[in-house]
């Protein structure tokens, strides 16, 4: 099976305080429902509050990323048999965050 990344950035995310609420909810269920059907593996929101940094080698430490290096939002990683289902997936999280989700694949790892 094939691992998914699907996720969304926090600015897709237009709603009101009750919008933000009831798509809170809803996205929930759609994760409790991946957990139940035994295909999550992974998921939650970046915390924007805490700045990201840029580790090297050596272990020093910049507070900086990589230029044009984004990552903030939720996101759900899945575990599915097919892209064809993570797309079902990304609709179901679409609907219930009201707003589209980014549908990525990870490469086969034979270690993971």
């Amino acid at each position: 099976m094939t691992k998914y990344l699907i996720s969304f950035p926090s600015e897709a995310m237009v709603l009101t305080d009750e919008q933000l609420n009831a798509a809170s909810v809803d996205s929930h269920a759609v994760i409790e429902e991946a957990k139940a059907a035994g295909i999550y593996v992974f998921g939650g929101g970046i915390d924007e509050q805490v700045d990201p940094v840029l580790v090297s080698a050596d272990r020093t430490v910049s507070a900086q990323t990589y230029p044009g290096s984004r990552l903030n939002g939720g996101f759900a990683i899945l575990e599915l048999p097919s892209r064809e289902e993570a797309l079902e997936w990304a609709a179901k999280l679409a609907r219930a965050c009201r707003c589209a989700q980014e549908l990525r694949e990870f490469m086969y790892d034979p270690a993971s």
